[in-house]
């Protein structure tokens, strides 16, 4: 039964049959686009600013090398995800994948009403051609997202970035992937869901 705050039924997270639900209102989807916005934009000022007053790029370097390449908050500070190209959520279907190994990957959304991209999830992996194929908790949050746009008579445009100048062990990989969902609080991770739910209300048709 979907509770009184939530955005997405927790059914459709789990892989259960979703439970009936209240549609929401498009002024709520629109809404909550832009709280999210409101918290990302200047992220991705901030970000420009802090490449711009970064050591110049080496040949071959995508991303300057932080004071502290330990530090997982100062890596987060300078990735600007638009700098990283985006691909079609179906990519895993390619014969020949653009991306193996270790990664962390970006999921966003182009809401056109937006000056700016949404970014919705942040996660990592140590094999970037396999870990988006399956069931995945992001998958069936982005189908219900969807699924509200659509009903509500907007468009969502998803894509997928890889971020592959990562480390390759477990460990700091995860505390990179920790710091940039601190920083970015994208909604579909389980850390920060709470934070920007809508709650669902009736539709008045």
């Amino acid at each position: 039964m979907t509770r009184q705050g939530e955005l997405f039924p927790a059914a459709a997270v789990a892989g259960a049959p979703p439970a009936p639900s209240l549609p929401l209102w498009r002024e709520q989807l629109l809404a909550w686009q832009a709280r999210l916005a409101d918290h990302q934009a200047p992220l991705y000022a901030a970000t420009g600013a802090a490449a711009a007053a970064a050591a110049p790029l080496q040949q071959g370097q995508l991303f300057p090398v932080p004071a502290d390449p330990g530090d997982p908050f100062a890596q987060a500070r300078r990735l600007d995800p638009l700098s990283l190209s985006p691909q079609s959520l179906s990519f895993w279907r390619w014969p020949r994948l653009p991306q193996r190994g270790a990664a962390l990957y970006l999921v966003m959304d182009r809401p056109p009403q937006l000056a700016l991209p949404l970014l919705l999830y942040v996660g990592e992996t140590g094999r970037a051609d396999q870990r988006w194929k399956g069931d995945h908790d992001c998958k069936d949050y982005l189908a219900a997202y969807g699924e509200a746009l659509a009903r509500a008579g907007l468009e969502a445009r998803p894509s997928i970035r890889f971020w592959s100048d990562v480390p390759a062990a477990v460990a700091p990989r995860r505390a990179l992937e920790q710091a940039l969902i601190r920083r970015w609080l994208p909604p579909f991770n389980k850390e920060t869901r709470d934070r920007w739910a809508t709650p669902f209300t009736a539709d008045p048709a």
